[in-house]
């Protein structure tokens, strides 16, 4: 199966460091990511939501030094979605980038539906971190 994907890209005026160090972190979603969480739950130490389509599971690649902030997301049927997701540095700032999957399914319109909504929490991600002292 191959999915059909667009890359959604956003420019924050913060350094990637600080960008990482919060998005990274699961319980932080609901701040920024209302097109994937609004609220989250851990359980035996994986992480979930309750969405319009049924609960979640979203597991965050490990902290590492490139900045990649991949996850997969279990959907309600058991398919599991890799998101591919990082920060990179530009300068003084940022780029956010995220692969967003057409799914099997998706019709046009809801393909351009989650794009949009990505491109939603980008730019929420970083209004919440411009401004945040770098380290």
């Amino acid at each position: 199966m191959n999915l059909a994907a667009r890359i959604v890209s956003h420019p924050v005026a913060a350094d990637a460091d600080t960008v990482y160090d919060f998005a990274h972190r699961v319980e932080n979603l609901p701040q920024w990511a209302a097109g994937l969480t609004t609220r989250l739950v851990v359980e035996d130490g994986q992480w979930f939501s309750e969405t319009p389509q049924g609960r979640i599971r979203i597991a965050m690649a490990p902290h590492n030094a490139y900045r990649v902030m991949d996850h997969d997301v279990t959907l309600p049927g058991g398919l599991t979605v890799h998101n591919a997701f990082r920060v990179t540095p530009t300068g003084d700032g940022s780029l956010l980038s995220f692969v967003v999957l057409r799914l099997p399914e998706a019709t046009d319109e809801e393909f351009e539906r989650d794009c949009g909504l990505v491109a939603a929490d980008l730019r929420t991600l970083a209004t919440l971190v411009e401004g945040v002292p770098a380290k």
